[in-house]
C-alpha cells in the first residue's frame, strides 16, 4: 500500500458483481487500482463487471487457489455473504457454511498466496439488540440471529489469522 492506504498491487474483490461490491470495484478503478472480482453471480450481476471476472465459488477451495495464482492479488475486499437475517433463522446451516467456512476458505487461500491485507464488510447485526444508542465499536456483540452469529464469527475468524 502506499501513505494512502491505497493497494499498489492487484486487489481481489469477493462479491464483486453485488450493489455494493461493484461500486467499490468502480471507486477502485477511479482510483487506479486494478480489480478482479470473484463472485459465484449467485446474486450478483455478470453486467455489473467490467473488470476480470472469475466465476467461483468460495467453496471451491481449488478453483480459489487458481485465482490466487493466476492474479497475485495484494490484498482483497470480502463482500460475498448471505445476507438475509429472516432466511438465517430458516436456514442456519445454509449461513454457517456459506459465510463462515466460505471465509475460511478464502483465509487459507490468502495465507497459502501470501496476502495479508483484508477489508471485510460485517453488519450491525453483530450487536444484537441495542443496550444504547448510538451503537459505536465498544458496544457489546450479541446478535440474535444466526446471520448476526455468522458475521461475528468472521470477524474473529480474521483476528485470529491476523
Amino acid at each position: 500500500m502506499d501513505n494512502l492506504g491505497v493497494p499498489q498491487g492487484p486487489v481481489l474483490v469477493t462479491g464483486g458483481a453485488g450493489y455494493i461490491g461493484s461500486h467499490t470495484v468502480r471507486a477502485l478503478e477511479r482510483r487506479g487500482v486494478p480489480v478482479i472480482v470473484l463472485d459465484n453471480l449467485s446474486t450478483g450481476h455478470r453486467a455489473a463487471v467490467k473488470v476480470p471476472l472469475e466465476v467461483v465459488d468460495l467453496a471451491d477451495r481449488a478453483a480459489l487457489g487458481r485465482v490466487f495464482m493466476a492474479y497475485r492479488p495484494t490484498a482483497v475486499i470480502h463482500f460475498a455473504a448471505r445476507a438475509y437475517v429472516g432466511e438465517s433463522v430458516g436456514d442456519p446451516s445454509r449461513y454457517y457454511r456459506e459465510n463462515v467456512i466460505n471465509t475460511w476458505n478464502l483465509l487459507e487461500a490468502m495465507r497459502a498466496a501470501a496476502c495479508r491485507d483484508i477489508v471485510f464488510s460485517s453488519t450491525c447485526a453483530t450487536y444484537g439488540d441495542p443496550v444504547r444508542v448510538p451503537i459505536d465499536e465498544t458496544h457489546p456483540q450479541q446478535p440474535i440471529s444466526p446471520y448476526g452469529r455468522t458475521k461475528l464469527h468472521m470477524e474473529h475468524m480474521m483476528q485470529d489469522y491476523g
